[in-house]
């Protein structure tokens, strides 16, 4: 029995969901957002509340009941307050410059690494050394974080890198001098 896919979600006054066949769309302030369901599901929208329930216990509507759940949640959250996702470039000359709809990092490298900042969000820069990536779409921000951390990946011995706010980099201890 799954405990997320059996969760009610609550409709904010300011959000609007719409349910159309296997296709859930949701508006709110910040935008508007829409996801295509496994047909094995069921969704309803009664009095404010959206529950979801299988038709079958096959595997498949089991894995996607939780996760159609989870989705929906997100939808509401990013529509009515958006997502944000903190990154932060440690290492002597490494540096983050955003220019138009690309992002420019410095990490080390011969040449500057340019990412294109995708459709729907937006990088704001806190610093030369740290960014917010903001957007509506907890899927996109998170992807486009991660794309951009794998510039270049926070190393163990002395921590350079890029890594996300607040994220902890375990240590190792260097080469010791034989006795």
């Amino acid at each position: 029995m799954s405990r997320i896919g059996n969760r009610e979600l609550k409709v904010p006054e300011n959000v609007n969901v719409e349910i159309n066949e296997n296709t859930v769309t949701v508006k709110g302030p910040k935008g508007e957002l829409s996801y295509t369901f496994d047909s094995n599901l069921t969704v309803k929208l009664e009095d404010g509340t959206i529950t979801i329930e299988r038709a079958n216990d096959i595997k498949k509507s089991r894995e996607m009941h939780g996760t159609t759940n989870a989705i929906i949640k997100n939808m509401i959250e990013g529509v009515s307050n958006g997502f944000s996702k903190g990154l932060e470039i440690i290492g002597v000359g490494y540096s983050f410059n955003v220019k138009g709809n690309t992002l420019v990092v410095k990490a080390g490298y011969s040449h500057p690494v340019e990412v294109k900042i995708p459709e729907g969000l937006t990088v704001e820069n806190v610093s030369n050394t740290e960014i917010n990536v903001k957007g509506i779409s907890k899927e996109l921000v998170g992807e486009f974080s991660a794309n951009v951390r794998k510039i270049r990946k926070p190393e163990p011995y002395k921590g350079k890198g890029i890594r996300y706010k607040g994220e902890y980099i375990r240590r190792k201890e260097g080469k010791k001098a034989s006795k």
